[in-house]
């Protein structure tokens, strides 16, 4: 017991320490206390780096908010992507060493990679994945609704992920792009991302309390809990969010202290403590202009930004004149903002448990005016006045909103039709069911309900604490069914990549068990205009149909005497039950019509 109040002793007096307010910094907690008020974020940390020292580092609010418990500069934030500098920084080691260039071939790393065609086969490089030039979109929902611990798994999606334009025409944020980065460490070393990220960097570097999973983060003592702002603007918990295989786009929590020593060594030219942690000239690679990303041109509140470009897992602007090399982050719950202005010598790191907060930007810029000396914008205030003029807008725009369907239209199947597998190989597959006369889906552990929208349209809403989120109907994602020439329900098509359509998923009915003895009863021999079909069971249990001159078809079972062909796109059966309960006639129904056969009499 007194080692463990020693230890929490020490970490106590070394926040202290660097809390003492430098002079240039004199009045900037009431700044940042402003914003804290003004985006009502539960709490958040923040430090700030000189040379190769940690001249401030603090904590404000609360890391678990319901229990009061106060963030600190030890308290671990989910850091997101701005885990991205850590991924790259890696292959700037591994080319180092002589053991890749930025100019190879991503399949010459990982072979079983495939690309959506032959020319981004041919054409990726290394360094199109370090700086989204892939011509690949986001992709997100791949990856956010179908997660998977296995990073194989994941790079398999790939091959299915199409482009919106061709390569290096344009810059396009893409996660896929470090996960394959991630794999490419894997290959070269042995050892896992996770390894090298914590033998690489954070041992080296001193970043003790540092986790590469969300289950380190679980198990850790003074560990932020994230929140969010409910419609109503109240503070609610969200649950930890478990990016999986793919960690290399952002799965580090950390604490602002032990980012402070990341700073230290990006400003001190990759070295930390006189240890070259990361090779100088990739440092300065990563951290200058690889691909434009937008105009970036000035604005009344920046009248000097004057680029936005983008490095190796970094985003470049200026800011107010200076040279800034940032990158944020934003998982469930929380928000973080890490950057470093070279030419000054300086470096901030903000973490917030607030999803999608404007706090890291707004105490990033704070601290920015102070330590580089400029006039000092009242950020805290105009936020506050830009967020009032959106709320306002938001309540005046009520009553003019509508839902924006068809009114008074129907599905055009019933409900069993809707339900199925639908899976797409770039993405992943989910199960529609029926449910007390409703249809229910489940993605990524989340129960939603679909509501009708409007002809074949549904959209998929939330259910929390049990009960269907109303106020969501008319807003949320959808889905919109399609029908083949069979009259099936054949894809779902849901648009979760704004630059391209729906993405498909494929339907594959839902099968129903039925017994050895149950399907004795549609065995025997069939007339189809003087053609004989037979049925027959064979495989533990499963019904075939035999024409003579092609081959035996499976059918897969799909309601109570009705079958699908396994190999064959709209092609079904149903048995056609007679009054005494026999079974003496078939129908096959296919796209150029429905025929009906009768069952041979025995001779």
């Amino acid at each position: 017991m007194k080692n463990r109040l020693f230890i929490v002793a020490l970490t106590l007096v070394s926040t202290l320490v660097f809390s003492q307010t430098d002079k240039r910094l004199k009045g900037i907690e009431k700044q940042f206390n402003s914003v804290l008020e003004s985006t009502k974020a539960p709490g958040f940390a923040v430090a700030i780096v000189e040379g190769d020292k940690i001249i401030y580092a603090k904590g404000f609010g609360y890391s678990d908010y319901e229990n009061k418990i106060p963030a600190d500069a030890n308290t671990l934030f989910a850091i997101g992507s701005s885990t991205k500098a850590f991924t790259s920084a890696l292959l700037g080691l591994h080319r180092e060493a002589d053991q890749l260039t930025f100019d190879d071939r991503p399949r010459q790393h990982i072979p079983e990679l495939e690309f959506y065609n032959d020319e981004m086969d041919n054409t990726i490089t290394i360094k199109d994945l370090m700086r989204h030039s892939t011509g690949l979109p986001r992709h997100d929902g791949s990856w956010y609704f179908f997660p998977s611990h296995s990073k194989d798994s994941m790079v398999a999606k790939v091959k299915y992920h199409e482009p919106f334009t061709g390569v290096r025409e344009q810059w396009y944020y893409n996660n896929f792009g470090f996960l394959l980065q991630g794999v490419i460490t894997e290959r070269i070393t042995g050892k896992t991302w996770e390894e090298n990220i914590e033998n690489k960097f954070f041992k080296p570097l001193g970043m003790n309390r540092s986790k590469t999973t969300i289950d380190g983060m679980k198990t850790s003592t003074n560990a932020a809990f994230g929140y969010e702002l409910d419609k109503d603007r109240n503070i609610t918990k969200m649950t930890y969010f478990d990016i999986a295989g793919m960690s290399p786009a952002g799965s580090i929590n950390s604490s602002v202290n032990d980012m402070s020593h990341w700073l230290m060594t990006w400003i001190n030219d990759g070295k930390y403590k006189d240890q070259q942690i990361i090779p100088e000239n990739y440092i300065k690679e990563a951290m200058s202009s690889q691909m434009i990303v937008a105009a970036g041109l000035p604005s009344k509140e920046l009248p000097d930004a004057q680029f936005a470009n983008y490095g190796y897992g970094w985003f470049l602007h200026s800011y107010k004149g200076h040279y800034m090399v940032e990158h944020g982050g934003n998982i469930d719950g929380f928000s973080a903002s890490v950057a470093i202005f070279p030419s000054d010598s300086l470096g901030i790191v903000v973490l917030a448990n607030q999803n999608g907060s404007a706090v890291p930007r707004l105490i990033r810029n704070i601290a920015a005016d102070y330590m580089l000396n400029e006039a000092k914008t009242e950020w805290a205030k105009k936020h506050k006045e830009d967020t009032e003029k959106a709320l306002k807008m938001q309540e005046d725009a009520k009553d003019d909103l509508e839902i924006s369907n068809v009114k008074n239209t129907t599905p055009s199947h019933t409900q069993l039709d809707y339900t199925g597998t639908f899976k797409h190989q770039g993405y992943g597959t989910f199960e529609i069911k029926s449910e007390n006369d409703s249809l229910f889906t489940e993605l990524n552990g989340i129960k939603q309900y679909l509501n009708h929208y409007h002809y074949d349209t549904f959209e998929f809403i939330d259910i929390k604490n049990g009960k269907v989120d109303t106020t969501a109907i008319g807003h949320s994602t959808k889905i919109n069914f399609s029908t083949n020439v069979a009259g099936d329900i054949d894809y779902g098509r849901i648009e979760l990549e704004g630059l391209l359509d729906p993405i498909a998923f494929k339907r594959t009915p839902n099968t129903i068990a039925i017994d050895a003895e149950t399907l004795e009863q549609y065995v025997g021999d069939y007339d189809l205009m003087g053609t004989e079909i037979n049925a027959y069971i064979k495989d533990e249990n499963v019904l075939y149909v035999f024409i003579k001159g092609q081959p035996e078809y499976a059918l897969i079972p799909t309601a109570t005497h009705k079958f699908n062909f396994k190999t064959l796109e709209g092609f079904k059966i149903e048995f056609i039950e007679s009054d005494d309960k026999s079974i003496n006639e078939v129908k096959f129904i296919q796209p150029n019509g429905t025929f009906v056969a009768k069952r041979k009499l025995k001779e």
